[in-house]
Formats: C-alpha cells, sequence, structure tokens
C-alpha cells in the first residue's frame, strides 16, 4: 500500500473517492483484442481509461484520497499515463478481493477509508467536474446515493444509445457507475449487492431479499425510484437518495466497442 493520508491531512469538508479499476474474471474482450492487460488501460482519446477518470478526481477541488481497487498494480505502474499515481501521496492503493462488493467493504473497514466516500469505475471516461459537483452536491447528508440518468435525458441528447432500463412510475431509468456512502452505516448494503452482483443484468433480484411486497409494488410500477429507495431505506435504517444527473453522459461509460467510438466522439465534441 502506497499514499497513505491521515484524517489531518486532508481538508474537512472533502470527500474521499475510490476507483474500481480491478478486471473482470475471466478476462475482458477489448483488452484480449488488444493485447492489453487489463481493459482500464485502453486508450480512449489518446489517453488510457483510468487517467481520464485519475485525472478528473485528483483535479477536483472537492475530492481528497483516491483509492485504487485492483488486482493487479503492475501495468499500471508500467503505463505512461498511469505510472506517475504510484508516487502520487494521494493515492492508496488495495488489491482487490474475490468480488467488487467484499473488495469495497474491506477497504472500507482499513484504517485509511474515510467519510464521505464517492465510487466509481475506471470506464466512466466521461466523467467530469459538473458531475462530481452535481453529484455530491445532492448526495450530501445521506447514508447512501445512487446516481441514475433519466430515459428522456440521455436520447434528448443521444437518441441512438441503447441502455438497460429500469421501469418505474414516473419514469425510467439507467444507473450512472457514481455512488456515495456518507457513513460507516452504509457498508451494510455491501451485503445485498454481493448477493447480485454476479448477475448485473437482473437488477430486480436485489429486490426480492426484501421482500416479495416490494418486489411486486416495484414491478408493477406502483411506486416511483425515490420511494422505491425510501421503501429499501427504511428496510435498513439507512437514508437513501437518489440523484437524478443533469448531464446524459453519466450513464455513458466504455464497456463495448460501440461505447468506446460514441464516448471519443463525446470528448472530441467537448475538445471542439
Amino acid at each position: 500500500m502506497m499514499g497513505e493520508k491521515s484524517d489531518d491531512d486532508a481538508a474537512p469538508e472533502s470527500t474521499d473517492a475510490i476507483i474500481l479499476a480491478g478486471s473482470r474474471p475471466g478476462g475482458d474482450a477489448m483488452a484480449d483484442s488488444r493485447g492489453i492487460a487489463v481493459k482500464t488501460l485502453i486508450l480512449v482519446a489518446g489517453k488510457a481509461m483510468l487517467a481520464h477518470v485519475t485525472d478528473t478526481l485528483l483535479g477536483h477541488k472537492a475530492i481528497g484520497t483516491v483509492h485504487l481497487l485492483a488486482q493487479d498494480f503492475t501495468p499500471f505502474w508500467n503505463n505512461a499515463d498511469t505510472k506517475s499515481l504510484a508516487s502520487d501521496d494521494r493515492v492508496v492503493t488495495h488489491t482487490s478481493a474475490a468480488t467488487i462488493a467484499t473488495s469495497i467493504d474491506a477497504l472500507l473497514d482499513g484504517e485509511t477509508a474515510r467519510y464521505p466516500m464517492l465510487i466509481t469505475t475506471a470506464d466512466n471516461v466521461l466523467l467530469n467536474d459538473a458531475m462530481v459537483d452535481d453529484f455530491l452536491g445532492h448526495a450530501a447528508s445521506s447514508d447512501i446515493a445512487i446516481a441514475v440518468v433519466e430515459k428522456d435525458v440521455l436520447l434528448r441528447r443521444y437518441p441512438a444509445s441503447k441502455r438497460t432500463w429500469l421501469k418505474l412510475r414516473g419514469g425510467d431509468y439507467s444507473g450512472a457507475n457514481l455512488f456515495y456512502f456518507g457513513s460507516p452505516q452504509a457498508r451494510q448494503i455491501l451485503r445485498y449487492w454481493a448477493e447480485v452482483e454476479q448477475d448485473r443484468k437482473k437488477g430486480w433480484k436485489i429486490l426480492t431479499i426484501f421482500g416479495p411486497w416490494l418486489l411486486f409494488l416495484a414491478v408493477t410500477r406502483l411506486l416511483t425510484i425515490d420511494q422505491l429507495a425510501d421503501r429499501v431505506g427504511q428496510k435498513l435504517g439507512l437514508t437513501i437518495r437518489i440523484v437524478k444527473m443533469a448531464q446524459a453522459e453519466a450513464c455513458i461509460d466504455v464497456d463495448k466497442e460501440s461505447d468506446l467510438v460514441q464516448v471519443e466522439q463525446i470528448l472530441a465534441d467537448r475538445d471542439g
């Protein structure tokens, strides 16, 4: 572990961040096709994926320590775009466990963990200051906050985008790779996350854990997304907040080749 930092070294208002930068079990087709060790080092607009995300977070005034979670950091230290992270005293590395949930839980149980904590992924290449500001501004004072993008917000800007939608009363939503743990109590959600993370495309599965009545209310679209969060929060004794992002790009990550093409075009338009 490197770059350890005490609470006294950071401004009390700052938020620490976790970047999930590891590999999926069995490898990744995009990385394999390029002969790259990990997907997070694939070049996007001429720069490694991970570097886009670390540059944004380390450059943001509200972010303190950045925790990197991965199975092996050697590829990062051998890469021109990310090797400087090895000597950055604001970066702490953590070796991933078997699953994302257990990895995050172990990190939050460690000496370097400090709340509040923003969690994102290394393929969230379009993350920028406006998204961080929007999310943290709405997440403040909650135990858990989850970022989503409404279908209309995305399709007005990018009508050809195809996403997996959570359909509820009042709207359809796509998850954005931004989460917020505002207190140690938030860790209890990781137990439920661990039960469903191997089947990410079946998000309804998590609701079965909280009882058939809640699942019924959700699948029959009798609850709004905020009401659903409130019901789950009541079950756990937590304040869970849904943050509906104003930026359509918040739910566009690099998960496949067509995403890469779209993201590079969006970055080119930003630069332009």
